[in-house]
């Protein structure tokens, strides 16, 4: 038991990393402006884009890192 509750504890801090995609788009005037642009999108639009694109593989890195604590739990549960 103390085991789950070391992997638990070092599974939660992969968690963090889902606060860059919020403080990438909630400091807006970071990018704000339209220069660059990219096929004739201004950096505003594009920026924000790409975002959902690196929100979508942090989201599913950190899920693969911390998805083992929940499935080794209920797994566990069902041997016993």
């Amino acid at each position: 038991m103390a085991h789950d509750a070391d992997v638990k504890k070092a599974s939660k801090h992969w968690l963090w990393l889902l606060l860059l995609p919020w403080i990438a788009m909630i400091w807006v005037p970071s990018y704000n402006k339209v220069e660059p642009q990219l096929f004739d999108f201004p950096f505003f639009y594009w920026y924000q884009l790409l975002w959902v694109l690196i929100s979508a593989v942090i989201t599913a890195f950190v899920y693969n890192k911390t998805k083992s604590r929940y499935t080794g739990r209920s797994q566990g549960g069902a041997q016993q």
